[in-house]
């Protein structure tokens, strides 16, 4: 039953639902336990496209039935709420009112045999995940990665605290993922040879190349007035959503996430691959 007058899926005639549509029914089985981040969903009726996960959120758009959305920023269902991206526009909206179509699978072999440099690479980035960020470091143990040694961070960086022998910044991780230079091919032993000033130009280890044109175990990276970033690509639109491994910072560690880039990343290709 439905707590306010209308049925599940029932429109006025201005696109909205009725009251109550959004905020009653049940999630599709596939739904309730939530779906990863950048899963593709299609909504079944007129749905609301709210500022917040609830009923109070003002109302951004009507996305209309049979409409494709992605979710973006959570992968678990806020009380049944999903957030998600229709148009270049983001919101919430309730789950009820969406079908899952296709989920992103980024490594279906959790460990995968490498064929090549490129796979290695990934396979080195892919040991690093859990690790702690830690500035001017780069070290971590693959895939051993434990409460225990995962090290800690805290404050904000530069100015930030690390606990634990293990970790590496952006800029630490992408040197030893990429065994630059050839004497940076331990993953255990702690090495930090460049910056992101570094790697933002070419050299006879690195040079740029079109954002178009990236491809597995590339890297895109900043510096702008000191300030940079660089992260490992593994899959996805070099100009949209991708798949990136990376020392995202002090509160987050080093992860596996989609994410984008501004215009202010350029790629860059080891040499010799």
């Amino acid at each position: 039953m439905l707590g306010c007058a209308g049925t599940a899926g029932q429109t006025a005639a201005d696109g909205e639902l009725l009251e109550g549509a959004e905020e009653y029914g049940t999630l599709s089985s596939e739904l309730s336990t939530g779906v990863p981040l950048g899963s593709t969903l299609k909504t079944t009726a007129n749905l609301n496209l709210r500022t917040s996960a609830s009923m109070s959120g003002t109302i951004r758009l009507v996305i209309p039935s049979g409409a494709t959305v992605t979710t973006v920023n959570v992968t678990q269902p806020n009380g049944g709420w999903y957030n998600i991206k229709y148009n270049g526009v983001t919101g919430w909206s309730y789950g009820t009112y969406l079908n899952l179509v296709s989920s992103p699978n980024p490594n279906p072999n959790p460990n995968p045999t490498p064929t090549g440099v490129r796979d290695e690479a990934i396979a080195r980035a892919r040991g690093a995940v859990g690790f702690s960020y830690w500035w001017g470091h780069g070290r971590w143990i693959p895939n051993g990665v434990t409460s225990s040694n995962a090290g800690t961070c805290t404050g904000s960086c530069p100015n930030c605290s690390h606990g634990g022998s293990y970790g590496a910044d952006c800029s630490g991780l992408a040197a030893k993922v990429w065994n630059v230079p050839s004497s940076n091919n331990v993953m255990t032993t702690d090495s930090h040879p460049y910056g992101t000033i570094h790697f933002v130009g070419s050299n006879a280890l690195w040079s740029t190349i079109s954002r178009s044109n990236v491809q597995k175990g590339d890297a895109l990276v900043y510096n702008t007035n000191g300030a940079g970033h660089i992260f490992i690509y593994e899959s996805g639109d070099g100009w949209g959503s991708m798949w990136a491994y990376e020392a995202k910072g002090c509160a987050y560690g080093i992860v596996h996430n989609l994410r984008t880039a501004t215009s202010a990343f350029k790629a860059i290709k080891r040499a010799g691959w």
